[in-house]
């Protein structure tokens, strides 16, 4: 600015000599013009800019305002639709909750129709399980009188008992002290075990055809025995020419040393022939010995069958028959099979056994639970 001034200073002028302070006083407002220029041009560039970022803010704040009102409308949008939703369910809602109602009081009245027979049943519960456990001893009883075994009345007395102990009701224990008296006196009795003794049976069976005959056996005997006299006789020609040999021979001519030594040999064989002809033996049943082997057959199909009537008699509890029938094949086996075989033994035996275990035994009843079923039941 100073410079600019200057040139006006410079030019000549005509002044009067009384204007010359005046100059300074124009410089100075000249600056203060041009400052106050310079002012206004900063503070219009400082308003231009201020109002261009302004301009800028209200722009931005604008797209921000359209972005939220479109935010805004599609938040109202969903709202809407939530809202029509939840009105939707509102009414879902209350179309269950009275459908739940009707059910509730509908199970209310069940409820209540159970209750009262609860209480009918729990009124009756002592009645029906004494009545239960006496039909149940009763068929058991049944059961036992057509199986001839005591276990079906065991299991169902014991089964019964175990009801009353889980069911814990003090006037019920008189019932569980009969149990316990016709338990045991069930359990002292025995009883024939019939499977056991089926088993004897068919064992029995199975030896019949393996055992010997007293034919057989005595035939055997005495080819056992004559083999052990003819032994010894193939020594005797040896030690006879040995003593030949050693004998002097001016004594006798050898032939008629060998002359007399066969003719003693062959005398011996005789007379040994001539006795095992002829034996002496005691024979309690001599029709044992005259048996034909063709008959041996009969005679094992016979013990086979009395054994099988025997085992069908004792499945069917008719021991009288059984009995019968084994005492039958017992003297079968003592008359015609060799008493002094391992194995004829054994199967006597097992008929021995089987003839003192197939007997009719009585079953007690059990009075005792029957009569204190009755008295609790009376109760």
């Amino acid at each position: 600015m100073t410079d600019d001034i200057q040139p006006a200073a410079s030019t000549p002028l005509p002044a009067p000599a009384a204007s010359a302070p005046v100059a300074p006083a124009r410089v100075v407002l000249a600056r203060v013009m041009w400052g106050a220029l310079a002012v206004l041009a900063l503070i219009s560039v400082v308003s231009l800019v201020m109002a261009w970022r302004a301009e800028q803010r209200g722009m931005s704040l604008e797209q921000e305002l359209v972005k939220r009102q479109q935010d805004g409308a599609g938040q109202v949008a969903e709202a809407r639709m939530l809202a029509k939703q939840a009105q939707e369910a509102s009414s879902e809602s209350a179309a269950k909750v009275a459908l739940l109602e009707a059910r509730i009081s509908e199970v209310a009245m069940q409820r209540g129709q159970l209750e009262d027979l609860i209480q009918s049943l729990s009124r009756s519960r002592d009645e029906n399980l004494l009545t239960d456990i006496d039909s149940a001893v009763r068929v058991a009883l049944q059961q036992t009188a057509i199986t001839g075994s005591a276990e079906p009345l065991v299991a169902t007395l014991k089964q019964s008992d175990e009801r009353l102990a889980r069911y814990k009701q003090p006037r019920l224990e008189g019932v569980r002290r009969a149990i316990a008296r016709d338990l045991d006196r069930i359990k002292a009795v025995s009883v024939a075990d019939i499977s056991s003794l089926g088993i004897k049976l068919d064992e029995a069976i199975r030896m019949v055809d393996e055992l010997p005959l007293v034919a057989m056996a005595e035939t055997r005997k005495d080819a056992a025995s004559r083999d052990a006299r003819a032994a010894p006789l193939a020594s005797p020609p040896a030690s006879g020419a040995a003593s030949a040999a050693s004998a002097p021979s001016g004594t006798a001519p050898a032939w008629t040393r060998q002359l007399g030594q066969l003719w003693r040999d062959v005398s011996e064989r005789l007379w040994i022939e001539a006795k095992s002809l002829v034996r002496v033996a005691r024979i309690d049943h001599p029709d044992a010995m005259l048996l034909a082997p063709e008959q041996s057959f009969f005679v094992r199909e016979n013990l086979k069958l009395r054994l099988l009537n025997a085992r069908l008699a004792l499945l069917s509890r008719q021991f009288d028959t059984a009995q019968s029938d084994l005492q039958v094949a017992q003297s079968s086996l003592d008359r015609y099979f060799d008493r002094s075989s391992k194995r004829t033994m054994l199967a006597s035996e097992l008929v021995r056994q089987v003839v003192g275990q197939a007997r009719q035994v009585g079953v007690p009843r059990p009075d005792d639970t029957l009569a204190a079923l009755t008295a609790a039941a009376g109760h």
